[in-house]
């Protein structure tokens, strides 16, 4: 069974940083790539930033890029999402999932794609 963890989130003033770090585990891992998603309060969960484990091409939304870098560390079976100028509507609980295809012609935001999912962290950025 994969299991997704994720850590690093926390409060921040607005303008600072963090870092997000989600370690897959289980003994048949295997993935396609990775992406974050958050969701704030009375929102839909949204689509953050994704990776192509494979080749690491990186895509963002247009709210995140700029500021958000996602990476992975194959030898640990861990993605990051570092997190700049964060601003009080990133305030949010991240989550990271694990899709197990990848094909350019799908959006890499699109949630019913990924199949794992950690439960989250909460990101609160004051300002």
């Amino acid at each position: 069974q994969e299991q997704l963890v994720e850590s690093g989130g926390g409060l921040v003033q607005a303008g600072g940083s963090l870092r997000l770090s989600c370690a897959a585990s289980g003994r048949t891992f295997s993935t396609a790539g990775m992406g974050w998603f958050r969701q704030a309060p009375g929102k839909e969960r949204q689509f953050v930033a994704a990776i192509r484990w494979s080749i690491g091409t990186t895509h963002y939304s247009g709210s995140v890029k700029g500021r958000f870098t996602i990476s992975r560390d194959n030898t640990k079976n861990t993605v990051y999402l570092q997190m700049n100028s964060l601003k009080p509507e990133d305030t949010a609980v991240y989550y990271c999932a694990s899709r197990t295809y990848w094909s350019d012609s799908v959006y890499p935001g699109m949630e019913t794609t990924y199949g794992y999912w950690g439960q989250g962290t909460q990101v609160t950025v004051s300002s």
